[in-house]
């Protein structure tokens, strides 16, 4: 069928309108993005200057040296137990958002952000530290968990900005000098209760999944499996012991839009703050 010239016309008039629409679609999201990203940055600020952080004086009668190895071990935990723990100051944290359970800091990266753990995995996701809707969400606690009762699996979520806001620093392990550097491989989590260090002995990307996002196990052998999973899944090599005694931390993040970023640590250190 031969096209009238008025009909090429028309034809011509709809792509245009649907180029046109898609256009400013495109230029509405850039300016979403831009503006919840400085909002989000303003935000990040304000709260940097809420938080008090200070050392930890080690008192023996209220620390745990979790699950050691051996004296003639030659893992790097000798190494990293004699690193400081941490106390914050959580009051004006909390009075900004009452859903504050602790403050995550993981060596040689930016994350250093508030905690927050609500009753599911959802709220965060699109949510900001002051509860106002964001597509960057904030870092939060899985609502499974209790930061202070640990479980096997302590999982804390955030999205991966590409401009490394959140949990974005995760993504650029592998091309960075992170690894370079042992000291890098410490988080601290700290609570109003407990301070705590971890060790990263994994590292890994992989198409979506739940499986590492379980947080207790039928049994230790179910437990064993999933440790020697995880372990083997690392793209960079840790020196570390790790067994079923163990309490493992779990980082989760998008690493593009199928696939995710997973850090795992395990507790070698806590500090119960308000024994004496």
């Amino acid at each position: 069928m031969k096209l009238t010239k008025k009909n090429k016309k028309i034809i011509l008039i709809f792509v245009g309108i649907i180029c046109l629409s898609l256009m400013l679609f495109s230029i509405y999201k850039i300016n979403v993005w831009i503006f919840e990203n400085i909002s989000l940055d303003n935000q990040i600020k304000e709260i940097n200057n809420l938080i008090s952080v200070e050392e930890v004086m080690e008192n023996k009668n209220n620390i745990e040296y979790f699950n050691p190895p051996s004296a003639q071990d030659t893992t790097d935990y000798w190494t990293y137990v004699r690193f400081p723990l941490l106390k914050v100051d959580f009051k004006e944290l909390k009075k900004r958002n009452e859903d504050t359970v602790g403050l995550i800091k993981v060596n040689g990266t930016s994350i250093n952000y508030p905690v927050v753990q609500t009753s599911d995995n959802d709220f965060y996701l699109n949510h900001d530290f002051d509860k106002n809707g964001n597509s960057s969400g904030w870092v939060f606690m899985d609502y499974r968990n209790d930061i202070d009762e640990l479980q096997n699996n302590t999982i804390i979520y955030a999205h991966g900005r590409i401009n490394k806001m959140m949990f974005g620093p995760l993504k650029f392990i592998y091309e960075s000098n992170w690894y370079d550097k042992t000291d890098n491989y410490l988080i601290y989590l700290v609570s109003e209760n407990t301070s705590t260090l971890w060790q990263i002995f994994s590292v890994y990307d992989l198409p979506t999944e739940t499986y590492y996002l379980t947080s207790n196990f039928a049994s230790t052998e179910s437990y064993q499996k999933f440790l020697d999973t995880i372990t083997k899944r690392s793209k960079l090599k840790f020196n570390y012991t790790i067994d079923t005694n163990d309490k493992i931390l779990t980082l989760s993040t998008c690493y593009n839009k199928t696939d995710k970023m997973v850090v795992h640590a395990k507790l070698i250190k806590r500090q119960f703050l308000n024994k004496d």
